[in-house]
């Protein structure tokens, strides 16, 4: 490597450099030391170009700088190289010495030019947006942290500066250096830092990051916390979309601080902070506003077009969906622009697939957003609040765009007008009254109670007012609650519901009443008379031509559609029916998208098509997050319970969902709903006030204080509703953009072509994300395309292909397989081509009179049981007796060999009869009518007598004597196990002879001579042959059954079958078993399901 002096910080970190002169480069190991005063200069070299593994699904590096310079030492590159790849010349943006620079020191606030970057198109308005930094470094020293953020170019860097020095400060220290550097004026802004505390131990680098999520204060001092980790899950326009993956709380203390021990109160806020697991379900990206819809997003940028700005605001996110919103209040209070360092994070689901059609590919990407207000747990949150907020609200997007091109925008250019983009929005929510369930008790379904009448349903309107804000009208309200119950319990909500929409539907305008489609979908389901996806799909079908979808354009070429209103589905819980729904609305609205998109002739999609198959796994996926979330399982009834197609098994599957949901309800709820008090901002610790965990309820937290109602003004209860919010939705017609705005980039607009191509990155086709999405194209059977067969297409119904596809691949047996020896000359003598062509294609015929197939061996259990007849009761049930069936006891078999045995001599005289007589029986059976319970009677006894009298007069027949003699007297014979149906010649293992012998045996089949050899005992021997073998007192070869084996089993059973001296004292032991035995008896439910809650 080129002694430059410096070291290059890949990845999340930034070259950390000191300005010296030109020279010649030469290769060292590592660079010296360098101090203030050195004068040599080395010839700059260009960095090598890096693969960012972190961009994907990497975590980011951190490590700490040495102690005696920032430069002396550094972190290496995300590849972990020591040298670069690359080496070639760097081009370094000139700059004066730091000495002869009187404008760079600690403050670094000056506004000298060379510490700029100046745009070559002219001055941008929002230079903020330009300058969007996606990777940051956190450096400390002992009074202050310093976060450098750079942007994707790694050109362009920024510092902002956190005082550490006040431990219990109630406002933040944070100084915002608005100062844009390069990489060459960051290098000595922080060598001037590291050489300003080199007395307190200098700049120390303590990790790097993507992003900051906020700060936080407890009892003592604020707390940061950062993002350490990421992974890519969407890409919407060329905005990348990130899931949080590791996170790090650091407190803003002086490196001296030390915790109190005496205040636990502290540490239990922490303690309850990190129940909540920010590492799962929480998304957030560095230039696109998941917080909104898409049509919200090219409204806005519409707007701002007509308005003549460049670009539009990029703070304007929806608090409702920003989880970390208390987070960012300290940051907001002191800082002009916290969005410029601080991400906001939406918690929710969000996954994307790509469609392939014959070359043409559709992205779908489901974006599902949880509102932060009267957020928590699913018994301990239901209903509304007095503000209109209902429990479990979430937002459902659905965007569906053709990867024709990648931003929003049409050639032309025509900034935010590109007709490839669709979506379609859905929402589900509690149900908005006031009504609680008790889960005090142990009953997995507590009864459900109205706990306020409101004649006015006032929670109601507020609830109504803000969709209709937020979604135009109408609002179709899809309600799925149980109509008809013996006890009564969601029937109660049904009703109150009904009459709170027709209480507030008399005062709405035509046209923009609320659409109240009441179904008893859980009765539906369990009756076998209805539909329930067909009344699904015409239900749907009414929800999108009601509502529309949106489709962006420019209005001339094609077509702009705004979609109005939105689609309201609950249930009880909103959760497995709810999702059901909601899958089944979004079914058809796809079919609309994909036909707006020209991909589709018309607007129906097939079920069992690929398209919607993968469309059904990313729904089932969304509703196992969303029913994780708020209810502690995942989906209980599945769209295939409710298209009744699901397996047996997955009954089993169902009982272990809901002992989960049950138990997350009555144990785990409260921890939860704590760390989401805690994090949301819903508790504030305050002196004199209770801490979170006295709180006997919660009910405070998401309610109005009573003390303020006096004071606040009603709402009209007849004009409930805002009438500017009822008016349509319009997407702003496309501004021809005139004059000097022709001549700015697209960046001056929007910069997704910096964060999608990452030019100065070197990329690779495996490690990108829209190669590595999920397709409909990475499950095609390739083998299947092959012959010309198969349809390529997406929306080709697969049942019956994937059935027989399912029977060609489906594997043969696998089974030990012996060859016996008389098959060994035929085996042989097979035709090569024959045996190829069994190889591929099973041939089952007709058996052989020894039980076996022509040109197949035989398995272990058939060749001990081969020379029987079944009897014709088993041959009518079980066919031809092939041995693909389980065979019935050895007791039985042994009775019906001996029965047969008559047969197996004529069978073995004369072949042909046999088979003639198998061939009749065979013939016969299609004919033969079921049993009567009669014949099944006389066949048990036939059997039971035929077993009684074996066992009374055990017999050998002739074929059993000629198998056993064969057995023992040609062991030599006997292939080895083997894998290949031809048996291997390799000469015969002593070990393997001694155990067919009998060695095995105590006093086996061969006798022990003096000396250590063995000899033959009788007719059944190994003829004249003996052997010497080592250890002359035992049975086997290496000791085989020995004495010391025989004593140590000895000792173990007389352990296991001693009595205690006293058997009726308890025991440590004892007691372990008792303590089992009642578990199992309440894993039974002796004594937990059966309590009822006490009135």
């Amino acid at each position: 490597m080129a002694d430059t002096g410096e070291t290059e910080l890949v990845g999340a970190n930034i070259i950390v450099a000191a300005p010296l002169e030109p020279t010649v480069a030469h290769q060292n190991v590592g660079p010296p030391p360098r101090t203030p005063e050195s004068k040599d200069a080395v010839e700059p070299i260009f960095p090598p170009l890096h693969n960012n593994a972190g961009e994907d699904a990497d975590s980011v590096t951190s490590g700490t700088l040495p102690p005696s310079r920032v430069t002396g030492g550094g972190v290496g590159d995300d590849n972990d190289e020591d040298e670069p790849a690359v080496a070639r010349p760097f081009h370094r943006t000139s700059s004066p010495d730091p000495a002869s620079r009187p404008g760079l020191g600690l403050t670094a606030e000056d506004d000298d030019d060379e510490g700029r970057i100046d745009d070559d198109h002219g001055p941008c308005p929002r230079s903020r947006q330009m300058q969007k930094m996606h990777r940051f470094s956190l450096y400390e020293t002992a009074s202050r942290f310093y976060i450098v953020g750079g942007d994707v170019t790694e050109k362009r860097y920024r510092i902002l500066k956190i005082d550490r020095t006040n431990d219990d400060a109630s406002e933040l220290s944070i100084t915002d250096d608005k100062t844009v550097y390069t990489q060459k004026d960051m290098n000595q802004l922080l060598d001037t830092i590291d050489d300003g505390n080199r007395g307190t131990g200098g700049l120390k680098l303590r990790c790097t990051t993507w992003g900051l999520l906020g700060f936080i204060k407890f009892t003592g001092p604020y707390y940061m916390l950062l993002i350490t980790k990421k992974s890519t899950v969407a890409m919407i326009g060329g905005h990348y979309v990130y899931q949080i993956d590791g996170t790090d709380l650091i407190p803003l203390t002086s490196p001296n601080f030390k915790m109190d021990q005496r205040n636990t109160e502290e540490s239990r806020f922490l303690g309850i902070l990190n129940n909540l697991d920010l590492t799962t379900s929480f998304y957030y990206s560095y230039s696109y506003d998941i917080t909104r819809t898409l049509q919200h997003n090219i409204t806005r940028e519409r707007t701002a077009l007509i308005n003549g700005q460049p670009c539009a605001i990029d703070d304007d996110f929806n608090s409702m969906f920003v989880w970390n919103n208390h987070l960012l209040q300290p940051a907001a209070k002191v800082l002009n622009t916290p969005y410029d360092w601080c991400r906001p994070i939406i918690h929710g689901y969000i996954d994307q697939a790509a469609v392939s059609v014959y070359g043409r590919t559709a992205h779908i990407t489901i974006i599902a957003r949880r509102s932060r207000y009267f957020a928590g747990a699913r018994f301990l949150k239901r209903g509304a609040n007095d503000l209109g907020y209902v429990a479990n609200d979430v937002e459902t997007e659905q965007i569906v765009s053709e990867a024709l091109t990648t931003s929003f925008h049409a050639p032309g250019p025509k900034f935010f007008a590109n007709p490839a983009y669709t979506s379609y929005v859905q929402h589900r929510g509690s149900i908005p009254l006031h009504w609680t369930q008790d889960n005090t008790g142990v009953t997995p379904k507590p009864p459900i109670e109205l706990n306020l009448v409101d004649p006015f349903y006032t929670a109601a309107a507020l609830h109504f007012d803000n969709l209709f804000e937020r979604y135009g009208a109408p609002i179709y309200v899809l309600n799925l609650i149980k109509a008809r119950e013996r006890t009564p319990r969601e029937s109660k909500l049904l009703a109150e519901y009904t009459r709170a929409i027709e209480y507030l539907n008399q005062f709405l305008p035509a046209g923009c009443k609320i659409i109240h489609r009441a179904w008893d979908m859980s009765r539906a389901a369990k009756s076998r008379d209805q539909d329930v996806i067909g009344t699904l799909e015409s239900i749907a079908e009414d929800v999108v031509v009601a509502t529309g979808f949106f489709q962006n354009g420019d209005g001339h070429t094609s077509p702009i559609r705004v979609q109005n209103g939105v689609a309201r589905t609950n249930c009880i819980d909103c959760l497995d029916r709810t999702n059901a729904a909601q899958f089944v609305i979004g079914k058809r609205a796809l079919g609309h998208q994909l036909y707006a998109l020209g991909i589709l002739g018309d607007t129906s999609i097939n079920y069992d098509t690929d398209a919607v198959n993968l469309f059904t796994h990313m729904y089932h996926d969304h509703g196992d997050t969303i029913a994780v979330q708020y209810g502690g399982s995942q989906l209980v009834n599945t769209m295939e319970t409710y298209r009744k197609i699901n397996q047996w098994t997955s009954h089993s599957r169902d009982m272990i969902e809901s002992f989960k949901r049950y138990y997350n309800n009555s144990f785990l709820d409260g921890q939860r709903q704590e760390a989401y008090n805690l994090f949301l901002g819903n508790y504030i610790f305050a002196q004199g006030q209770p801490m979170l965990w006295d709180l006997a309820t919660d009910y405070y937290l998401h309610h109005e204080n009573p003390r303020t109602w006096l004071e606040k003004r009603k709402r009209d209860y007849i004009n409930w509703y805002t009438p500017e919010f009822l008016e349509p939705r319009m997407l702003p017609p496309y501004p021809s953009v005139k004059g000097a705005a022709i001549s700015k980039p697209v960046c001056a607009y929007d910069d997704y072509w910096l964060e999608y191509y990452r030019p100065s990155t070197l990329s690779s086709f495996p490690k990108m994300f829209p190669y590595k999405m999920n397709s409909t194209i990475k499950y095609i059977p390739f083998k299947s395309t092959q012959d010309g067969r198969y349809d390529l297409s997406p929306f080709r119904v697969r049942t019956e292909t994937a059935d027989s596809e399912a029977q060609e691949r489906r594997k043969a047996k696998k089974e030990v397989t012996i060859v016996a020896p008389h098959d060994r000359a035929r085996i042989g003598a097979d035709d090569s081509e024959t045996a190829s062509i069994n190889e591929k294609t099973p041939t089952p015929t007709t058996a052989n009179h020894n039980g076996t197939t022509p040109g197949r061996g035989i398995s272990f259990h058939r060749w001990l049981q081969q020379g029987g007849t079944p009897h014709p009761h088993h041959l009518h049930h079980n066919g031809s007796g092939d041995g693909t069936t389980k065979d019935t006891s050895p007791y039985i078999n042994h009775a019906l060999q001996n029965n047969n045995s008559g047969t197996d001599d004529a069978s073995k005289k004369h072949p042909q009869y046999h088979t003639n007589n198998l061939q009749q029986q065979q013939q016969q059976q299609p004919h033969r009518q079921k049993q009567t319970p009669l014949e099944k009677s006389r066949a048990a006894q036939w059997t039971f007598a035929q077993v009684v009298h074996s066992s009374l007069n055990p017999t050998v027949s002739a074929a059993e004597a000629e198998d056993y003699t064969r057995y023992v007297s040609h062991p030599q014979n006997l292939p080895l196990v083997v894998s290949s149906e031809i048996p291997a010649d390799d000469e015969i293992e002593p070990e393997y002879v001694e155990y067919v012998s009998g060695g095995w045996q105590h006093d086996g089949l061969l006798r022990r001579r003096e000396g250590g050899s063995y000899h033959s005992s009788g007719g059944f021997g190994l003829g004249n042959e003996s052997w010497d073998r080592e250890g002359g007192g035992a049975n086997g070869v290496n000791g085989g059954a020995g004495g010391g084996e025989d004593d140590s089993d000895r000792a173990l059973y007389i352990d296991t079958v001693r009595v205690a001296e006293n058997p009726l004292t308890v025991t440590e032991e004892d007691a372990q078993k008792k303590r089992y035995k009642a578990y199992r008896k309440w894993l039974r439910g002796k004594s937990l399901f059966k309590q009822q809650p006490v009135d």
